[in-house]
C-alpha cells in the first residue's frame, strides 16, 4: 500500500512503513507543508494493525533531513515561530509515542529539525557520509523540537551543551561514539540495514515489543525507585499474556514460537 503526498512518499510494505522525506531540491528540508504530512503518515502507520516498524529516511544521496526550510523561517513572526515549534513539537511527539519502534536510516546531512526528529526515532542507523548535528545557534536562534532534552538523555548534559552551543556538525562515526546512533554502514546501505533490523523486530512478539517499547518510554521520566517498581508491573502484565507463556513453552520445548499477539 502506498499514499500521494506534496512533500513525502509514504509505503506500507512487509510489515514496514516507509515514510521518505522528498523534497531533494532543498536538502530535504522541513517546512510546515511537510510537518502536516509527516503527522498524517504517522497517525495512518499507527492505525494500520499491518505496520509493525516504521523506517524513516530521505530522498536522494545527499540529505535526511538538512534542517529547517530557511526561507520559510524568516517569514515567521515571534508569535508564528512559537506556534511552530509547538506544532513540530507535537508532531515529532507523535513519532516517540507512536507505539510502534521506528528506525532512522540517514543518508546524509541530519542537522536542526533534521536530527531532533531522528532523535524521536527508537534508533538510528546512519551511512558513512552522514553529518550531524544542532547548528542553529549560528543562525542566532536554538533548537526547538526537542532537541536539547532529547540529546541530553541520549548523550548526557555535557555533549549536549557542546553541540547546541557551537553548532558543529559531527561525523557518523562521532556521533556513534558518543551514543547518538546505533551503527554506522557503508554509504547506500542504511535504507538496507534498516530493513534488516525492522525484519527481526517483527519476528518477534508484536504485543511483547509494543509492552516493552511503551514501559521503556514511560520509565525514563521516573524516579529510579519509582521505575524499578514500574517495571515490576510491566512484567507481570507481559508474564499475564499468551505470547510469554508460548515463548517460555516453545524454548523448553526446542521450536519456534507461534506468536498470536495477545
Amino acid at each position: 500500500m502506498s499514499a500521494r503526498f506534496e512533500n513525502l512518499l509514504y509505503e506500507v510494505k512487509d510489515a514496514i512503513a516507509r515514510i521518505t522525506f522528498n523534497r531533494p531540491a532543498v536538502l530535504n528540508a522541513l517546512n510546515r507543508k511537510t510537518i502536516d504530512e509527516l503527522g498524517d503518515c504517522l497517525d495512518a502507520a499507527r492505525n494500520d494493525n499491518t505496520v509493525r516498524v516504521v523506517i524513516l529516511t530521505g530522498s536522494g544521496e545527499k540529505a535526511f533531513i538538512a534542517g529547517a526550510d530557511i526561507n520559510e523561517l524568516a517569514q515567521r513572526t515571534p508569535v508564528d515561530g512559537k506556534e511552530f515549534s509547538l506544532y513540530g513539537q507535537e508532531i515529532i511527539h507523535r513519532l516517540e509515542t507512536l507505539g510502534k519502534p521506528s528506525i532512522a536510516a540517514i543518508n546524509g546531512f541530519a542537522l536542526g529539525g533534521g536530527c531532533e526528529l531522528a532523535l524521536a526515532c527508537t534508533m538510528r542507523i546512519a551511512s558513512r557520509n552522514a553529518k550531524l548535528g544542532q547548528p542553529e545557534v549560528k543562525l542566532g536562534i536554538l533548537p526547538g523540537y526537542g532537541g536539547s532534552q532529547r540529546l541530553s538523555r541520549l548523550c548526557g548534559k555535557g555533549i549536549a551543551h557542546e553541540l547546541i552551543l557551537t553548532g558543529d556538525m559531527m561525523t557518523a562515526e562521532e556521533a556513534l561514539r558518543i551514543g547518538l546512533i546505533n551503527r554506522v554502514v557503508i554509504s547506500g546501505r542504511e535504507r538496507g540495514e534498516a530493513i534488516k533490523l525492522a525484519e527481526k523486530i517483527i519476528a518477534k512478539s508484536a504485543l511483547t515489543v509494543k509492552i516493552g517499547k511503551e514501559g521503556f518510554y514511560r520509565q525514563l521520566e521516573m524516579p529510579l525507585a519509582e521505575a524499578y517498581d514500574y517495571v515490576s508491573g510491566v512484567m507481570v502484565e507481559n508474564l499475564l499474556t499468551f505470547d510469554a507463556e508460548e515463548g517460555i513453552s516453545a524454548f523448553i520445548e526446542k521450536r519456534d514460537p507461534t506468536w498470536q499477539d495477545r
